[in-house]
């Protein structure tokens, strides 16, 4: 069996107890970096086996993987913060397992699109999400569809391209398009700036940026 595991964005407290449960029971862990993982498992002193499982890799070992699980191993998946799958590996091996039979359990929990879009103060009744704009081929064609999307849009970003995708968003979204800019969700130094693309866009290019970006964007029917 595989189960998804959230974890933690920021806040370590915010692991379920579930989550606590399911990795002590497993056979192995996978982890998008073992490094950043050793830190919430030793925090909550958890000895399972860790084996990396990141975008590098995921092509040569999922098949790997789903024969230990066909073999009777049962392996819990994490990535470095959040809900695997989301901007995160998982996809190729969850369609691995179900193609062989092997249940599949995601477990409820942190992904941090989530509390940037309900603290936006856009609506929340219809929304779609992007993840990480295209870094270079793509990214234009992208940025003109997303531009008459009538549902309030959800991106990820990083602290080291906000102002020049702000920069970028302004040029094909307008100035006045209504935006919130959550980083360091659920951690001591959380912030969610809120204005129009251009006020926020302002704010942050006199500030350094740190931490994870959520970008929440007003849609066209609001």
């Amino acid at each position: 069996m595989l189960y998804l595991v959230p974890t933690p964005i920021g806040n370590l407290e915010d692991i379920t107890l579930r989550a606590l449960n399911v990795l002590r029971s497993v056979d192995l862990i996978l982890a998008e970096d073992t490094r950043t993982s050793s830190v919430l498992l030793n925090h909550f002193q958890i000895q399972c086996p860790v084996t990396p499982y990141h975008q590098h890799n995921e092509h040569k070992v999922f098949a790997h993987l789903a024969d230990q699980m066909q073999a009777g191993k049962t392996m819990a998946l994490i990535t470095d913060a959040g809900t695997p799958g989301i901007s995160d590996p998982a996809y190729m091996l969850v369609k691995e397992c179900i193609n062989r039979n092997i249940d599949v359990c995601c477990l409820p929990g942190a992904t941090a699109f989530v509390p940037a879009l309900v603290n936006s103060g856009l609506p929340t009744h219809r929304f779609c999400f992007e993840g990480f704009l295209p870094l270079k081929k793509g990214r234009q064609t992208m940025l003109k569809k997303l531009s008459a999307e009538e549902r309030t849009i959800i991106l990820y970003e990083s602290p080291m391209r906000l102002v020049k995708t702000l920069a970028n968003l302004i040029e094909y979204f307008g100035s006045e398009r209504l935006c919130s800019v959550s980083r360091e969700l659920s951690k001591k130094f959380e912030e969610n700036k809120r204005g129009t693309l251009q006020e926020v866009h302002d704010y942050f290019s006199i500030k350094p940026v740190k931490g994870e970006i959520v970008i929440v964007i007003q849609g066209t029917e609001d």
